[in-house]
């Protein structure tokens, strides 16, 4: 599995078009997730499809798994039978990435108690106007950080009281992954561009439709 992943990150011109055009087509899925100049929840899931576009393009959907149960809480896409996770974050460091959303504090402690890394990850840092990266990061170097620092040091749990908003990796455990010498990254200049967006034009072109 890793090698097939990799590969995304050995090909010249795949990394070309990562390198140019992620942060336009990112662009693209803000656009059309905002309302009144405000970027809403919908952007994660815009995001995720353009990834999976990605790996279509690249692998084909004859090898893709992209109808993922619901409950599969981790898994987002299956390339050639193995499953992956994808993550997106608007941050100039590591903190803030969610592992799981969860609707209470039990539902997070039992996320934590049960939890041991199962499947690769895909990992975008966004980071409009600086440097951000296009990350993989292998299903054994997250057992081996796992195994090293235990749940305490990997996950991090919302805090007593508040609406937990999901619970997320520590921002050491997300750091060390991602210097990992068996992790790959694609440095990304997160430059915006003039780009007008329509949300409304794909449908009322069905609409107009014979």
């Amino acid at each position: 599995m890793s090698a097939r992943l990799i590969e995304l990150f050995e090909d010249e011109k795949v990394v070309r078009k990562i390198k140019e055009r992620l942060p336009n087509l990112f662009q693209i899925a803000e656009l059309e997730s905002s309302r009144a100049g405000r970027m809403g929840m919908g952007v994660g899931s815009l995001r995720e499809r353009v990834l999976v576009a990605l790996l279509i393009y690249k692998f084909g959907r004859e090898d893709m798994q992209t109808e993922i149960p619901v409950i599969a809480s981790e898994v987002d896409v299956g390339l050639f039978g193995n499953p992956v996770s994808i993550k997106t974050i608007s941050s100039k460091g590591f903190s803030g990435i969610k592992m799981v959303w969860t609707v209470d504090t039990q539902s997070a402690n039992d996320f934590r108690e049960n939890y041991y890394p199962g499947c690769d990850i895909l990992f975008v840092q966004i980071n409009w106007g600086g440097q951000g990266g296009f990350y993989y990061i292998p299903l054994e170097a997250q057992r081996d950080l796992f195994d090293r620092i235990g749940k305490q040091g990997y996950i991090k749990l919302p805090k007593p009281g508040t609406n937990p908003r999901g619970v997320e990796f520590t921002k050491e455990a997300v750091s060390t992954l991602a210097g990992e010498d068996r992790s790959k990254r694609i440095t990304i200049n997160w430059q915006r561009t003039e780009v007008k967006v329509d949300p409304y034009k794909r449908w009322v072109d069905l609409w107009e439709e014979n």
